[in-house]
């Protein structure tokens, strides 16, 4: 017999090589095969929804045990039709007549990915302002926040006053997003305005909180969502879960005092821009350092103020235009400072404002908002105007606004105006600044920049203060710009870590950063 007629005669019709790569193929198709099955069994697995038992006090059963939120396909934003699903939270428009007339809660939720098992719940988001919509934010800023799916269904919502709840008008008509003056306000959304403030909506989160079905509430509040978080905490700290405030807003000042820490902290952070600048960039358009910067910001501005650059289409910026806009650049920390240096030459050598208008968050003096639903700008000026009670004379007004004019050469002229915004406001505020003590509430994070040109670090200094001992736990950051999750990875190790276990860092916890 032959060699050949030997190996042939093991199998019939098979050579070995043949039969190996029949036994690897079946082996791997066994393995894909149960793969499959362990992911369909994954996927078949019915979700498990939480059911909370701790209703809100004082609300009629209609609003609490009798509301279930029909979550459905998202209509808008276009970024939100996969993926995402959608609902309406009906809730009273003043807690104080909880049988009275109702309003709209617009929601946004994107499931979370990981197993029943490992679930824990929902977590909220607040992106700040105020007037920063949830509803659009949410599938805008998914990448940030995404890797928290494994544990939570990320849940945002638009506040009172912004977006598709009960959206603040104070325009010539009623569908107008753009503010027109306090008298607008009234004409336009009078019946609402005393009930969009900050300690309204926490009662809406409260809410929230048992209709998502957690008998503690989870929240990430970032720069006003602070606020918003820490109000939550003083009115309900039994129901504290575990609470991420980033970028913190200072409890302890008043509006006015607001603008004067505000002005002292972006006119800092452009200062660290020039010397950077000067350091390492050809032509640097500040010049040598922060007095030269100064020099040459005062002759631009001035420019800007007789004659408007333009910024694409029919859009300007003039001088205050220009200042809020480079403070937008400086919020994004050392990452917006190349664009920065190159958006200040073309203004100030080609006169062209188009460059420092895209990285803007402002639209420019001549622009109308095109999204019908952005009313964030006005929502701003009326959440606001809702919380604070102050209501100068015009006198100690204009004292105020030299003050914040004197803490910064570049960026004071265009921050002093912050002092006016409530001064004819048709209705009384709130306080003159909030209650956030929480006493008895599960450890809440604080996270604070050292460098935060928008919310100044004292703010998160503050507030963990203000929270009550055991209760507040401070986590600096020594870092540039407005918040620094993600983009720090010790913050975002150490918040991960507090949200997926409880466990905070030890209160003074330092992370190094850019400026370390």
């Amino acid at each position: 017999m032959s060699d050949a007629q030997r190996i042939r005669s093991r199998g019939p019709g098979f050579s070995v090589g043949a039969r190996v790569m029949a036994v690897v193929l079946l082996t791997l198709i066994g393995a894909v095969g149960a793969w499959f099955q362990r992911d369909a069994r994954q996927h078949a697995e019915p979700r498990t929804e939480f059911t909370a038992t701790n209703p809100p006090a004082g609300l009629p059963a209609a609003l609490t045990t009798g509301q279930h939120l029909r979550w459905s396909g998202c209509a808008s934003p276009r970024a939100a039709r996969k993926g995402y699903d959608c609902a309406v939270m009906k809730a009273p428009l003043d807690y104080r007549k909880p049988d009275g007339r109702t309003i709209d809660v617009a929601l946004i939720r994107r499931r979370a990915t990981g197993p029943n098992s490992r679930r824990i719940g929902s977590l909220v988001l607040n992106f700040g302002g105020p007037g920063v919509s949830g509803v659009r934010g949410l599938p805008a800023r998914i990448r940030q926040y995404g890797p928290l799916l494994d544990r939570y269904d990320l849940v945002s919502f638009d506040p009172r006053g912004v977006g598709a709840t009960i959206p603040v008008r104070c325009g010539k008509t009623a569908d107008d997003t753009a503010y027109e003056g306090a008298d607008a306000c009234a004409r336009r959304s009078g019946a609402i305005l005393p009930y969009i403030g900050t300690s309204h909506t926490a009662r809406d989160l409260e809410l929230m909180r048992y209709l998502l079905g957690d008998e503690r509430l989870h929240y990430f509040g970032v720069s006003y969502g602070t606020a918003l978080g820490a109000v939550y905490a003083h009115l309900y700290p039994s129901h504290v879960g575990r609470l991420v405030l980033e970028a913190s807003v200072d409890p302890t000042v008043d509006l006015s005092e607001e603008q004067v820490a505000q002005a002292k902290a972006v006119q800092a952070a452009f200062d660290r821009f020039t010397v950077h600048c000067a350091a390492h960039v050809r032509g640097c358009p500040t010049g040598d350092g922060p007095e030269e910067a100064a020099r040459r910001m005062a002759r631009l501005a001035g420019r800007l103020e007789k004659k408007p650059a333009p910024a694409g289409g029919d859009r300007t910026l003039d001088a205050d235009d220009f200042a809020l806009a480079v403070g937008d650049h400086l919020a994004r920390g050392t990452d917006g400072w190349p664009a920065l240096a190159k958006a200040l030459t073309a203004l100030t050598d080609h006169n062209d404002g188009r460059p420092l208008a895209r990285g803007s968050d402002r639209r420019g003096s001549a622009d109308a908002t095109a999204d019908p639903l952005d009313n964030g700008r006005v929502a701003l000026t009326a959440i606001t105007c809702a919380d604070s009670s102050l209501r100068p004379d015009l006198d100690r007004l204009d004292r105020d606004s030299r003050r914040v004019e004197a803490a910064s050469p570049v960026f004071g002229a265009a921050w002093s105006s912050g002092v006016y915004l409530c001064y004819d406001w048709p209705f009384d505020g709130e306080r003159v600044t909030p209650r956030v003590d929480a006493e008895g509430a599960s450890p809440i994070l604080v996270v604070g920049g050292t460098g935060d040109p928008i919310t100044p670090y004292a703010g998160a200094q503050h507030m963990a203060r203000a929270l009550g001992d055991g209760v507040g736990v401070l986590l600096t950051a020594e870092e540039e710009g407005h918040g620094t999750y993600p983009q720090n990875g010790c913050v975002v190790e150490a918040v991960d870590r507090y949200l997926r276990s409880g466990r905070a860092p030890a209160s003074g916890t330092v992370c190094p950063g850019d400026m370390s």
